[in-house]
């Protein structure tokens, strides 16, 4: 038996390796992809005053802030016992949508773009956004102006673009001013051409990765996500609705705060990265996907005009269940249109000036739990506090890690497709990379099982050979 290891995995945020298991004779046995990196938010909660949790959860991560943010600024609601006014709920929703704007776009263009232009055989040297930059300028310029549109609605928001602290327990820490909203509304037209111009190029370069779209994680599973009861799509608040490859409902409208009732999580010795699944099915089967293309199956429509035709044609195209994660992309580039005509919308109503946008209170429970849909998919946090309000536990239930098992699939399936004989092309290792791109993984806010992955150190002569090997 022989092994083919792919350390790092390129162009994704955090750090990760993948395996893949040959036998004699060439065929694979089996594949991992291995999270390698641990930080354990969950323990440096622990003595925290929940006041303080928001801003210190938006530490995490520097792409998705905004994300934990919310999240935990809604168990920290619980807690208190407060319904925050509604006009701050509309305001963490602005906050909200743009950060998933500015995180698709960095995915879509940064990430994954010079594989769609230059092709999955590409010359190396050109996948990059750089090659992307100079072979396709105005894509690259498209990508960057998208990026900076979310990320400066951000930082009008809440000061900074990174780790802002404006949303806080009950509420959002100060009105929004005539002069911030003048300025994102003015933004708006040239953000959304943008977002339509990438969609045309998308679809019109679609037909030509009909193999990638067929192996890049391309089997049957669960689909989860929140949905405001209309059946329209919900990002900050919602119900959690959960489907099955063929569309029928597994879980439907439910409350998400008792997350533990229909998740459990699941840790293996290869990752440090937690494998939720749907109880009901059972560990491994319960596997599930979050995230883009699951937001799309789970909903009935996105609710604005430009986005729900958008999703017509999704579906038209692929059908009503798409099962490929190749699709994350497409997916990813609707919710983009969709997330600045939300912005707009909520940026032009007649009250969003006014100034009552927290409310005040002491801790009135000992537990609570937030959920939100992040970039990557839906994202819990969950906290019990004593009665002073410093935390006791937390448990993180990331976007990510939903999507482990996926994942895992997800190279499985490429490495079989493509892997016969220990001869493996470039372009055969970026397509199982990109297959894990697909998802938009982001590890260093996922990383909080303990795991069991050695610590391994050799002792290498002058010419490369071990002479020595301490493992712990």
């Amino acid at each position: 038996m022989s092994e083919i290891i792919i350390e790092p995995v390129t162009r994704i945020e955090g750090h990760s390796k993948i395996t893949v298991q040959l036998d004699d004779a060439g065929e694979v046995i089996d594949a991992h992809f291995h999270v390698t990196q641990f930080r354990g938010f969950e323990r440096i909660c622990i003595g925290r005053p929940i006041w303080e949790m928001p801003s210190l959860m938006a530490r995490i991560c520097g792409i998705c802030p905004v994300s934990h943010l919310i999240a935990s600024a809604k168990a920290c609601d619980e807690i208190l016992g407060v319904e925050i006014p509604p006009l701050a709920r509309r305001l963490r929703r602005v906050m909200n949508l743009a950060q998933i704007v500015q995180s698709h776009a960095l995915n879509f263009f940064h990430l994954s773009s010079a594989d769609l232009l230059f092709g999955f055989d590409g010359d190396p040297s050109k996948r990059s956004f750089a090659g992307v930059a100079e072979a396709a300028p105005e894509l690259a310029r498209d990508g960057v102006a998208l990026r900076r549109f979310g990320q400066q609605i951000i930082e009008r928001l809440g000061g900074k673009r990174i780790h802002p602290a404006w949303v806080v327990p009950g509420g959002v820490s100060s009105p929004l001013e005539a002069a911030q909203r003048d300025a994102i509304l003015a933004e708006v037209p040239d953000a959304r051409a943008r977002a339509r111009r990438t969609l045309s190029w998308y679809k019109a370069h679609l037909a030509g990765f009909a193999e990638e779209a067929d192996q890049f994680g391309n089997f049957p599973s669960l689909f989860m996500g929140l949905v405001h009861e209309s059946g329209r799509a919900a990002y900050s608040d919602g119900l959690l609705k959960v489907v099955d490859a063929n569309g029928w409902v597994l879980a439907d409208y439910v409350d998400p705060k008792p997350y533990w009732e229909y998740l459990g999580e699941q840790v293996e010795p290869w990752s440090y990265l937690k494998s939720p699944y749907f109880k009901p099915l059972g560990y491994p089967e319960g596997l599930y996907r979050v995230g883009p293309l699951a937001r799309l199956n789970v909903i009935d429509r996105l609710g604005t005009p430009s986005a729900d035709a958008e999703l017509t044609e999704y579906r038209e195209r692929l059908g009503r269940y798409p099962q490929s994660s190749f699709h994350y992309h497409w997916a990813r580039l609707i919710e983009i249109v969709h997330c600045i005509d939300a912005i707009e919308h909520i940026l032009s109503e007649p009250d969003i000036l006014d100034h009552h946008v927290r409310a005040q209170a002491r801790v009135n429970r000992n537990e609570g739990v937030g959920v939100a849909e992040a970039p990557r998919g839906t994202l819990i946090h969950h906290y019990r506090v004593d009665d002073h309000g410093l935390v006791e536990s937390a448990n993180l239930v990331i976007a990510t890690g939903h999507n482990n098992l996926a994942m895992n699939a997800a190279v499985k399936q490429v490495a079989r497709h493509y892997i016969h004989g220990r001869d493996v092309a470039e372009g055969v290792l970026n397509r199982m990379e990109a297959a894990i791109r697909c998802f938009d993984p982001c590890l260093s806010c996922s990383t909080h099982a303990l795991g069991q992955m050695p610590l391994v150190i050799e002792l290498r002569a002058p010419d490369g050979a071990v002479i020595g090997e301490v493992a712990r």
